[in-house]
């Protein structure tokens, strides 16, 4: 770090609207590179999971091989992201990142991965992400601050979206055309690109707590107490985490659909992968152009109308008619997480930032970690079953969180009252 927090802090440029803001330009440039290679490798990860064992419970684990380590690391994760120089933190977990993909590169081409290796490499993506993923979301606040926070997560949220129209399909393709070495490779490069993007980002430390800074596990106490006491967070958390965690392993399985069911082979699963980030994007675009209106009303109708789609999807017998409804159901999906994540980070004070943004990490764990016993009843019942019956549970959910919490239906009341 250069300088002082204080010195770090005036180096931003928070009030700009978002694309004219440089910082949050590279931090952009960064984050794209970064979910490209992570959603284009995941293609690559589950093709050759699916390859080496012909399994559906072998993608459950893959996915929790992810979603374990994020769920034990992402409180301390939080911790560290208040503590340390947030734009190092994520240096060094993409570092890591970028040498556990080069070994894994390194025995694919030498013809010796197994899928135990599959296993261990994903687990270094699980161990890193909860360590950098607070750092960059409270980054976005610092750089962009509150007044343009709504628009600059809806255009952050566009663009990893985007991600997963690009990446997947892409990688679908370059299977077919390069094999499956190549677009290996082509992915760690884009986790070496991911990095050298941080050069425009400004460091930044985060904010510290007026009784001065204790222990690692008792800032992650102070966190869980600051959640335990804030009961509107506490419900957009869990808002935000359970109906994910039954709807969203269909991303997962996609690959058992693209083989088994619709017998597309790799360029049908990018396909299905891009279609989904095709819906993500047009749903964050909403998001952006929506500004920081009422949104409750439009999160419940998002968070049924995902799930009610992709079960939809999981039941169709045909191809093009379940690449509309994934459109539509990840569209929504991508409507409801991103104003989900807005409110939180709206209602969150930049002290404990990183530490709340470490519980949102579950949203991104529970449904990799949902992918286990959804893939293991797959195995039995078949994929269509096992994924419909879970998306009819989230739908269920939400149903049930609008009528048993007065706390969610005052979050719009709740967010004025924060503003002022």
């Amino acid at each position: 770090m250069d300088g002082p927090a204080s010195t770090a802090a005036a180096s931003v440029r928070p009030g700009l609207p978002p694309l004219q803001n440089p910082q949050f330009r590279w931090l952009l440039g960064s984050n794209f590179a970064f979910f490209m290679a992570i959603h284009g490798q995941s293609v690559v990860r589950s093709w050759l999971a699916f390859e080496l064992t012909g399994s559906n419970f072998a993608l459950g684990q893959i996915a929790a091989a992810i979603a374990i380590p994020m769920l034990v690391i992402a409180p301390f994760g939080g911790v560290v992201a208040d503590r340390m120089e947030r734009r190092r933190l994520i240096v060094v977990a993409q570092t890591v990142v970028l040498l556990s993909e080069l070994v894994l590169a390194t025995l694919l081409f030498s013809d010796r991965l197994q899928f135990w290796h599959l296993l261990c490499g994903t687990t270094v993506m699980g161990m890193a992400f909860p360590l950098s993923m607070p750092a960059r979301q409270a980054l976005t606040v610092n750089v962009v601050g509150r007044e343009a926070l709504t628009s600059a997560m809806a255009i952050s949220m566009g663009a990893m979206n985007l991600t997963r129209v690009i990446g997947p399909l892409v990688s679908g393709v370059m299977i077919d055309a390069i094999g499956v070495k190549g677009t290996y490779g082509m992915g760690a490069g884009l986790y070496f690109f991911a990095l050298l993007s941080l050069v425009g980002v400004p460091r930044h430390q985060a904010a510290p707590p007026a009784g001065g800074r204790g222990s690692v596990l008792s800032e992650m106490a102070e966190g869980v107490r600051y959640l335990k006491g804030d009961r509107e967070l506490r419900v957009l958390l869990l808002f935000g985490l359970l109906p994910m965690f039954l709807a969203m392993p269909t991303q997962q399985l996609m690959v058992v659909f693209a083989q088994e069911i619709w017998k597309v082979g790799s360029t049908g699963f990018g396909l299905l992968q891009g279609v989904a980030g095709v819906g993500g994007v047009a749903g964050a675009i909403w998001v952006a152009r929506m500004g920081d209106g009422p949104r409750l009303r439009v999160m419940l109708f998002a968070g049924l109308g995902f799930a009610l789609l992709l079960g939809l999807f999981a039941l169709s017998p045909w191809f093009v008619p379940a690449l509309l409804l994934a459109l539509l159901g990840y569209s929504l999906s991508a409507v409801y997480g991103t104003l989900n994540s807005s409110a939180i980070q709206l209602l969150t004070p930049d002290e404990v930032r990183g530490r709340i943004t470490s519980f949102m990490m579950m949203s991104i764990s529970l449904p990799l970690l949902g992918a286990l016993p959804v893939g293991a009843l797959a195995d039995r019942l078949g994929a269509p079953i096992a994924v419909a019956s879970a998306c009819g549970l989230s739908a269920l959910l939400v149903i049930v969180f609008w009528f048993s919490s007065p706390a969610l239906r005052r979050l719009d009341q709740a967010l004025l009252e924060r503003r002022s």
